[in-house]
């Protein structure tokens, strides 16, 4: 792939196109306050496994409308706490994966908490969430679904698991509640940025090549899945553009990112067609908090990989003094 979207000096100008409704606030203030009135549930059972410096357990907690949502929490070894804390949220398609995967984090020396991602896990990492009538995990494909309605699009329901995530670690004796991180790539990282902007207790915000940004841009600039499923859907529903991007508004990282305010380090490919660079510039740009990014010149979606993960690591340590 080569360079195709605007070289870097002005992408680091960029503040993207998409609209803020009046009631977002509203909107989401209504929303994590009904879901709220459920309690969180939450359950863990040790799990059987040969990893001898990592221990795991199983977590269940109630997220959006009281459902039942997985995630694995994995500890240091014989850990007592509190110790900082990285909640983790899955690209598109994946789902929490197997227990013994994703270690780096919990061999750094952090508390771990990957939630699983409703109605997903069947694409290239598996899960064991379903989505409201659908009781297991599916094959990706859920950018349209719900998408003329703001409250039922799928994404309300996913947001809400991960700020309701947070509140599942911090009944965790291990964790530390001064030092929450939010943590992912992809769509991980876009969600990781939507709880940066609706919870304001989070030490540090870690989001790599963030996916669900500038979606007006995104839409219209790039023909590669996920965003291209909207593209597919409006195509052949020719008259539910408005309609479209209005629901898009209240899920856009770009409004998140106005109200985040936990030191945050980004980072961003310029040869990433799926998630295109300026959107993640347009996200970073108007991120209200400290920040910082780490530009990858010749790479496409896989960012920096294990070294974006590896700057994660650094980045919580420099923040936290250890």
């Amino acid at each position: 792939m080569a360079l195709f979207d605007w070289p870097e000096e002005q992408l680091r100008q960029y503040q993207g196109v998409q609209r803020e409704p009046e009631d977002f606030d509203e909107f989401w203030g209504e929303t994590l306050a009904d879901a709220a009135r459920h309690d969180l549930a939450v359950e863990r059972v040790p799990v059987e496994s040969p990893l001898a410096q990592v221990d795991v357990y199983d977590v269940t907690f109630a997220g959006f409308g009281g459902e039942p949502i997985k995630a694995w929490l994995r500890l240091p070894a014989g850990a007592t706490g509190p110790l900082p804390t990285v909640v983790q949220y899955v690209g598109y398609g994946g789902g929490r994966g197997h227990h013994a995967e994703n270690l780096l984090l919990a061999s750094s020396g952090f508390a771990h908490l990957q939630m699983d991602t409703r109605g997903q896990g069947s694409g290239w990492s598996r899960g064991a969430t379903g989505d409201s009538a659908s009781p297991g995990p599916q094959h990706q494909g859920v950018m349209t679904r719900g998408i003329l309605d703001p409250h039922g699009y799928y994404y309300r329901r996913f947001f809400t698991d991960a700020v309701r995530a947070v509140d599942a670690a911090k009944t965790f004796p291990e964790v530390e509640p001064a030092r929450l991180v939010a943590w992912g790539g992809s769509q991980g990282g876009g969600t990781a940025l939507a709880v940066a902007g609706l919870r304001d207790d989070l030490a540090a915000l870690v989001t790599f090549v963030p996916f669900l940004c500038d979606f007006p841009r995104a839409i219209r600039m790039t023909d590669r899945d996920p965003y291209h499923e909207i593209v597919r859907f409006l195509a052949a529903h020719r008259d539910a553009v408005d309609s479209v991007e209005s629901t898009l508004q209240y899920f856009d990282g770009t409004n998140f990112a106005r109200r985040g305010s936990a030191p945050a380090l980004f980072s961003a490919a310029l040869m990433d067609s799926t998630c295109p660079p300026s959107t993640v510039f347009a996200a970073y740009n108007r991120y209200a908090g400290d920040k910082r990014i780490k530009v990858w010149p010749f790479n496409g979606h896989e960012g920096g990989s294990i070294e974006d993960e590896l700057a994660g690591v650094h980045f919580l340590r420099e923040l936290f003094g250890s």
